[in-house]
């Protein structure tokens, strides 16, 4: 077997190792794409609630759709979620392998199986993995460009196409390589065709959804962006975890046969980086936003170590680069927390979720409702009309309403209530507790982990029969899944993945 052949076959091991060990995780948010998906599947229509307003509580069309597909074939979305995630993340190492040579396939390569946020973003439902394959595709396919390679005439506007399919500011993303491609190719007829057509099924697209969902952006837009502050955090820390990276895709500036290679890259990442830098975006966990320039940097800092002369400064410039992104993505402030949130999820959110779905024999399909703030697996598992009171698939509250008033005029038969302890707070996310909980009975207080709990109340009448359904299946989980533990510990990570945990 050739050197190259063993070290392809050692990548593929350390991704395959990494995988594995992140494997348990799955993030709350992923079940609202996939309650969406299932409702379009079901022939309702990508809407949170069936019957209801649509709302579009979701900014991933591209992988809700690819997840309806999976749901009409009748396929565990996490399964496929995870299967489509590891199969993009290989694409993304051959991608690598493919675009670099010498050390600086190895630094490119190195960088992106050694980072451990790859697992878990890999691992977790959402679109970040494919999100970045395709920002990282269309970037090689500008480099391509600018070394006068041809490509195909169809494949930039596609990928165009598929970012902003896959997230909103996929267009941005691309937009760097997809101008460097229409430069060269301007006096074609082929490109320009191409990206007419992109140009129109991608506002045909935009013109639909917002007819249909009556608002020209996602409803999580009006909820989170704005926030400055938070967004020059976010910033800080981007550049902080990746700046050898960063410091070697700008060093493709100092030679003029990569100039321009740097210049595209270096926009990419800027792109990328722009909306979230704006906005502030929560739930980041594991520098996930950031993940989505992740490999284009990894792919800079192979074609800078490919290009330096004495192998000694290649090798310390690949050893402090792969060493700084690998120890700075171990040592991750979250990463306790998301190591161990995929059982602490099964244990709290899905247990609950499970619960009101086993109470669904007892309890009439109108009056099925319930009022959340964690609005992923509670409501997917449960399939019961759910009000979501932070907002994310609530059009009046993102748009200002008390969400006090919108839950008490609905009256579901359940309210979940998230708190800090056992304690259930007087207010939670604008929303007053006491207030809208009158009436109701507090049927179980659920613990996730050391600091978090989810409180259930159910309206006084139902609630021995619904409480009684919960509690038999946040029991039978709190006993699967890592039963008596709650601190938040790498170590209680791998004491399960070594078998030493009870779960």
């Amino acid at each position: 077997m050739s050197r190259r052949a063993l070290g392809v076959a050692g990548l593929l091991a350390l991704l395959a190792f990494g995988t594995w060990m992140a494997w348990s995780f799955v993030i709350d948010d992923a079940f609202i794409t996939f309650r969406y998906s299932e409702h379009l599947a079901q022939g309702h229509g990508p809407v949170w609630n069936v019957g209801g307003d649509p709302v579009e509580g979701f900014t991933n069309f591209g992988w809700m759709a690819w997840h309806a597909l999976a749901a009409w074939l009748e396929f565990d979305p996490v399964i496929v979620a995870k299967v489509t995630s590891l199969v993009l993340a290989v694409l993304i190492l051959v991608l690598l392998l493919r675009a670099t040579e010498g050390a600086g396939s190895v630094v490119a390569t190195l960088a992106f199986v050694l980072f451990v946020p790859t697992y878990f973003h890999l691992a977790g439902g959402l679109e970040t993995v494919a999100f970045a394959a395709v920002v990282l595709r269309a970037a090689i396919v500008g480099t391509r460009v600018i070394e006068g390679e041809r490509v195909w005439d169809w494949e930039p506007p596609v990928l165009l196409l598929v970012a902003g399919l896959l997230r909103p500011e996929g267009v941005l993303a691309t937009l760097p390589a997809v101008a460097v491609w229409f430069w060269y190719e301007r006096d074609r007829p082929g490109p320009k065709r191409w990206l007419v057509a992109a140009a129109v099924a991608g506002l045909g697209y935009f013109v639909w959804r917002w007819v249909y969902y009556g608002h020209p952006l996602p409803n999580t837009f009006y909820v989170k962006f704005g926030n400055l502050d938070a967004g020059l955090v976010w910033t800080q820390d981007t550049l902080l975890l990746f700046a050898p990276l960063l410091l070697l895709t700008l060093s493709l500036l100092v030679w003029r046969d990569t100039r321009l290679h740097g210049l595209l890259l270096l926009g990419t990442v800027l792109a990328t980086g722009a909306t979230y830098a704006l906005s502030g975006p929560t739930m980041d966990y594991l520098a996930r936003f950031a993940y989505h320039a992740f490999p284009v940097l990894c792919l800079g800092a192979g074609l800078a170590v490919a290009r330096f002369g004495p192998r000694w400064l290649a090798a310390v410039a690949g050893v402090a680069a792969v060493g700084w992104v690998a120890v700075l993505g171990a040592r991750l402030p979250g990463l306790p927390v998301i190591a161990n949130y995929g059982v602490d999820l099964h244990r709290a959110h899905m247990a609950i979720g499970e619960g009101l779905a086993r109470a669904n024999a007892d309890v009439p399909a109108e009056f099925r409702t319930l009022a959340v703030s964690d609005a992923g697996a509670i409501p997917y598992l449960s399939d019961w009309r759910s009000i979501d009171y932070l907002g994310l698939n609530d059009e009046a509250i993102a748009h200002g309403a008390d969400p006090t008033d919108v839950v008490r005029r609905a009256q579901p038969m359940v309210i979940v209530v998230t708190s800090n302890g056992p304690q259930v707070p007087p207010v939670k996310y604008g929303m007053r507790v006491r207030e809208v909980t009158a009436g109701y009975t507090h049927v179980a207080g659920v613990r996730m982990r050391e600091d978090y709990w989810q409180h259930v109340f159910v309206v006084r009448g139902w609630a021995p029969g619904v409480g009684a359904a919960i509690n038999a299946s946040v029991s039978e989980a709190q006993r699967t899944y890592d039963p008596g533990r709650y601190e938040l510990t790498i170590n209680r990570w791998l004491d399960r993945l070594s078998g030493r945990s009870g779960s």
